[in-house]
């Protein structure tokens, strides 16, 4: 079976794992977030991203926009509630992006430290 389909597979089982586990333990948060746990939780067990898992990611990155469409459609939808109710909207969203911006800070240094601390030699092979 090709790398890219297995990888796929992957992401979906992870996605589907997330899931199952939320409405078993009746766990208050997306089974989406789960699965992503789950797969890092993996990746990290693992050692490293596998290049097709990496190129299958990757182009969904880059694509980002087109998944968040129906999200966008999902609130111009109801934006009498969100009128209704902006200021919890307005307050999770700057909560949201003021942590997300703080969590990619740390694990920028974090990264750029463990980089810093590897021998010039290794440093030009991972380049490479």
């Amino acid at each position: 079976m090709p790398a890219f389909i297995v990888s796929v597979l992957l992401l979906v089982a992870c996605h589907w794992a997330g899931e199952a586990l939320v409405r078993w333990l009746a766990i208050p948060v997306p089974g989406a977030m789960v699965g992503l746990v789950l797969l890092t939780g993996g990746l990290l067990a693992l050692g490293r991203v596998p290049a097709a898992l990496g190129r299958v990611g990757g182009g969904l990155l880059r694509n980002m926009m087109l998944l968040l469409a129906p999200a966008v459609v999902g609130l111009i939808d109801n934006i009498g509630r969100v009128r209704e109710e902006w200021l919890p909207f307005v307050a999770a969203s700057v909560v949201g992006a003021v942590v997300t911006l703080a969590v990619t800070a740390v694990v920028l240094q974090r990264l750029l430290r463990t980089r810093a601390a590897q021998p010039t030699d290794e440093r030009a092979g991972a380049d490479a």
